[in-house]
């Protein structure tokens, strides 16, 4: 679609026509064309959505990408196809834009998988990996000298290999898997179809303290984390801190999990939240 300031919206979508709309907020630097729980959709009376942010993918970039920003495309997004009762799933570096459209009530309510957190948020300090404390460091002193350097280094491989270096044993056995790693490749590919700046610039608004504030969030937020994720840029304390700054929380850990329980617990995390919504 065009928005009204004539740039190009992408998204992918599977499910019924007339199912439940869930926005997905992608992970870092990838298309929205990997989704989950796409076998579910039928049974749970569910459509899932995933937006290419701008710059990314198909979507044509935004000259000074926000989570403000991200919030008026949606907007826009959300009234051109009259979606109604609009909920919304915001995994890894896609958190931070999902809490963006709960703290503007665009979405019912919303479910944090695997979750970056407010990682400038100073009660997180003590927790920080020393390089994700660096890194938010150089975006507080210069942000845009940090996006320019990201912009310049990342690759879609790169991301790839950071990923699976960052990933727990239990989630490279999904990762690696053949049919998997070639979707995830494909879409880290069209993520960075139009170069690293998008996802840098990404990048900083996540690393950046956020412009929404989580304790007037008033909608419903499920935080789903698993106990075995080693991702640094995950939050620390697996939704601990989230869940006391948030009002209206429901915090679930599974001590089975790791980063990738968007994907080995679609169902549930699916159900869970479509049950915050009453459709009569």
């Amino acid at each position: 679609m065009r928005l009204q300031d004539g740039r190009r919206l992408a998204w992918s979508e599977w499910g019924p026509i007339d199912g439940l709309p869930v926005l997905f907020c992608t992970g870092a630097g990838v298309s929205g064309r990997l989704g989950f729980g796409i076998d579910e959709l039928p049974d749970l009376g569910l459509k899932l959505i995933a937006i290419d942010r701008p710059g990314i993918g198909l979507s044509d970039p935004h000259p000074n990408k926000t989570l403000s920003s991200w919030v008026d495309d949606t907007q826009q997004f959300i009234q051109a196809n009259h979606l109604n009762n609009v909920v919304c799933v915001g995994f890894s570096q896609g958190a931070p834009f999902a809490f963006a459209l709960a703290g503007c009530n665009l979405v019912k309510a919303i479910a944090i998988v695997s979750g970056q957190d407010e990682l400038a948020h100073e009660r997180l300090k003590p927790l920080l990996h020393p390089d994700v404390e660096r890194m938010i460091t150089a975006v507080q002193q210069d942000p845009a000298k940090f996006e320019q350097h990201f912009a310049q280094m990342a690759t879609p491989d790169g991301m790839w290999q950071l990923i699976i270096g960052m990933s727990a044993e239990c989630d490279r056995v999904l990762y690696e898997n053949d049919t998997w790693r070639k979707a995830y490749q494909q879409a880290l590919k069209e993520g960075f179809s139009q170069g690293g700046h998008p996802y840098a610039r990404d990048l900083v608004n996540a690393l950046s303290s956020w412009t929404v504030k989580l304790e007037e969030i008033t909608v419903p937020v499920d935080l789903w984390y698993g106990a075995l994720d080693t991702s640094t840029v995950h939050s620390p304390d697996f939704g601990a801190t989230l869940a006391l700054r948030l009002p209206n929380a429901t915090h679930i850990i599974d001590t089975t999990q790791g980063g990738s329980i968007l994907w080995t617990r679609a169902r549930d995390i699916l159900a869970k939240l479509k049950s915050h919504v009453s459709t009569k």
